[in-house]
């Protein structure tokens, strides 16, 4: 089967289907590809910060119809238990990618985009236009593609990325949980070797997702043994983890994550999301990140067909430099802080000058997070 569109998206995620929403509502013919069937659960820590919100609004995206929970304060925990509070400046909302991923895929539908269960076999550009072959053997062209398929994907290896030959010491583990939690509360919790964020999410179901290193973790038999001789010397999560009830048959993992920096465009092919780059889970921002890079990815794409950028070279261009002036200096902050509460004493350090100054907490915070996001249409 052969087929046409003006954009082709590989990957059906958070930022895939963003995307998706936002060229279609513009009127371009999109078609985008996802291996895996939806709605499905995924590692992620579920919070998103409001600077999403009117970018939400122009979509046409009501999100009060999924009935997330509003976070508005943080709770801030070191390994031993140390423990501060603080007012999240923008504050944010709680939910599930279960929920969130088959809202965006339903209204993409409706938007008229074309959605194809099937994987990614070859990738070729020549004379200026995409042609991508799936393992059914449909043959799709497009001028542009954008490569949304997340952290970590066998495409990368096709690609031979940067990112891809280094080894990864990061895996990730999550899972809901019934039990008694703030609904306005997101709690970041450090251990050794990793940290944990909690929250609620929709339905009164608690989001546990947390991020350890895989050298710490393989001395254990399975997850039930890691979290109870590690995870749980964190008085707080070893109240969590002896309290509460797990909803899921088993929490889901996910390795070799690689907070490297990955390049925005890699053989012309615009990344976005987790493909172009994951800022560290404490930072909780991750999944405004992704909303936010479909936005840019997309108004830039609509100029080079309105003619108003006027060459591929113009819009990759323009894309690296805006990738890099919303999120360069929050992806650095991000990896500074998790170096820095990998290391129990000087974690213990910074404990104590954020006790004694609380107001640098949220200045911190601001430093991962982004403005309101403003529509330039």
């Amino acid at each position: 089967m052969k087929t046409n569109a003006d954009v082709i998206i590989i990957g059906g995620g958070l930022a895939g289907l963003t995307s998706a929403i936002h060229l279609s509502k513009l009127g371009l013919q999109v078609t985008l590809i996802e291996k895996n069937e939806f709605p499905k659960h995924k590692v992620c820590g579920e919070y998103i910060s409001n600077e999403v919100l009117p970018y939400l609004k122009w979509l046409d995206l009501n999100i009060a119809e999924l009935h997330p929970s509003n976070i508005t304060k943080l709770q801030f925990s070191t390994g031993n238990g140390k423990t501060i509070y603080s007012n999240l400046p923008l504050g944010g909302f709680g939910i599930s990618r279960y929920a969130l991923d088959e809202f965006l895929y339903k209204k993409a539908i409706a938007n008229g985009c074309k959605i194809i269960q099937e994987t990614i076999e070859t990738i070729v550009f020549k004379d200026n236009l995409f042609t991508v072959t799936t393992s059914d053997n449909t043959i799709l062209k497009a001028e542009i593609v954008i490569g949304a398929f997340g952290k970590r994907s066998n495409i990368d290896q096709k690609l031979n990325r940067d990112f891809i030959q280094k080894k990864a010491p990061w895996l990730a583990v999550k899972a809901h949980y019934s039990g008694d939690f703030p609904d306005n509360l997101v709690g970041l919790h450090n251990f050794k070797g990793g940290y944990c964020g909690v929250s609620k999410v929709e339905n009164d179901r608690i989001n546990i997702c947390y991020l350890a290193d895989y050298e710490t973790f393989k001395r254990y038999k399975n997850i039930e043994d890691y979290q109870k001789q590690v995870v749980s010397q964190n008085p707080h999560l070893k109240a969590i983890f002896e309290n509460y009830t797990l909803l899921f048959e088993k929490p889901l993992t996910i390795s070799q994550i690689s907070f490297e920096k990955k390049e925005a465009v890699e053989n012309h092919i615009l990344m976005i999301g987790d493909t172009a780059g994951l800022i560290h889970p404490l930072c909780g921002n991750g999944m405004a990140i992704a909303i936010h890079s479909a936005k840019i990815v997309s108004e830039l794409i609509y100029n080079y067909y309105n003619n108003e950028i006027k060459s591929r070279t113009e819009l990759e261009k323009k894309y690296i430099r805006e990738r890099n002036a919303n999120f360069k200096k929050r992806l650095r902050t991000g990896r500074f802080l998790s170096n820095l509460l990998q290391k129990q004493k000087l974690s213990v350090v910074l404990m104590y000058i954020l006790v004694l100054f609380p107001f640098l907490l949220p200045k911190i915070i601001k430093k991962t997070h982004g403005k309101p996001i403003i529509l330039k249409l």
